[in-house]
């Protein structure tokens, strides 16, 4: 099997705990980039393709399992609405968690680099270039998520409880000269 039959771009998803600007260490591991990508519900088209891409990766990963899938594997597609009931955010939606060593590639849906960190962050909308994989490690089987490249679509209401400052300061901007 290819590296394509595991790898989806996703419709518009919203970036939740995304971390894509400096690896991060999460209980003393190797320090990643990672984004939790929250899928509607009723984009079934995506869902469609993550489902196929994970079957793709158990078949990649029988090998690693012992020649055949274990029947409780770890797998990465979670219901917002059952894992995560107290959250309002994830209702209505699925989601994954997806992580790299590398840091992704981050465009605007014109294709233009991302370069300042504030123009994308926890809640805004885009779509995630993702690629699903088997992983046998100290007795933890299952299928994770790769994340590749990230494209921002539009603004959200930032999660986190933190405001842009854009956002804070509307109405107060001058015109002025400030520099002049």
């Amino acid at each position: 099997m290819t590296n394509q039959e595991t790898k989806v771009v996703t419709g518009e998803v919203r970036f939740s705990y995304l971390n894509v600007w400096e690896p991060k260490s999460i209980n003393d591991s190797e320090p990643k980039y990672s984004v939790s990508l929250l899928i509607p519900k009723s984009d079934t088209a995506t869902l469609k393709a993550i489902n196929k891409a994970i079957e793709a990766a158990k078949q990649n990963g029988i090998t690693k399992f012992g020649g055949k899938i274990p029947a409780n594997l770890k797998l990465p597609l979670r219901d917002g609405d059952a894992d995560r009931e107290d959250d309002p955010i994830y209702a209505g939606h699925y989601f994954i968690n997806a992580n790299c060593k590398t840091p992704p590639g981050l465009v605007y849906k014109n294709g233009q680099r991302i370069i300042d960190s504030t123009e994308l962050y926890s809640g805004c909308y885009g779509r995630a270039s993702i690629t699903f994989y088997a992983f046998n490690t100290s007795g933890s089987r299952g299928i994770a998520c790769g994340l590749n490249n990230l494209m921002k679509t539009r603004d959200g209401e930032p999660l986190g409880g933190r405001n842009r400052a854009e956002d804070d300061f509307a109405g107060y901007f001058e015109d002025d000269d400030f520099l002049g």
